[in-house]
């Protein structure tokens, strides 16, 4: 069996479980990622099936149109501010988790970049990671 992803936010208010394997785990550099995450990137472990994942915890949410015009819902904690995951209103089935948000970060296996075309030269990312000008289709 494979071992839980575990995580949540850094005042442990919302905590979240899935003995789940992610279907991609990628760094995106899109400007909107750039603003929220406060630094050139956020990285992310999407789940393909949001209903196999345990989310404890109220988490305050936030829309926002992605640069392909789609909807992604943003969840924070209320009480720390920590961005724990987001959903898609186009693919309400899926759920991203941050990264740095998993107890065990050094699982996070980034397998490309998107949206590298956004990408400032002071955030370097692993140059032998595959890049793509936006979401890969």
């Amino acid at each position: 069996m494979t071992e839980p992803y575990r995580g949540g936010c850094a005042c442990g208010a919302i905590r979240y479980e899935t003995t789940s394997e992610p279907i991609v785990e990628l760094h995106c550099q899109c400007r909107e990622c750039q603003k929220r995450s406060g630094t050139g990137h956020s990285s992310y472990l999407t789940f393909a099936l949001r209903s196999e994942m345990t989310i404890t915890g109220e988490a305050k949410e936030w829309q926002v149109a992605g640069e392909s015009g789609n909807m992604k819902v943003h969840a924070f904690c209320p009480n720390c501010g920590t961005p724990v995951y987001l959903t898609f209103v186009a693919m309400p089935e899926l759920i991203a988790v941050h990264a740095a948000s998993l107890d065990e970060p050094g699982r996070f296996k980034p397998q490309f970049v998107t949206y590298g075309v956004r990408g400032l030269a002071w955030d370097t990312i692993d140059a032998a990671l595959p890049r793509f000008e936006r979401m890969p289709g």
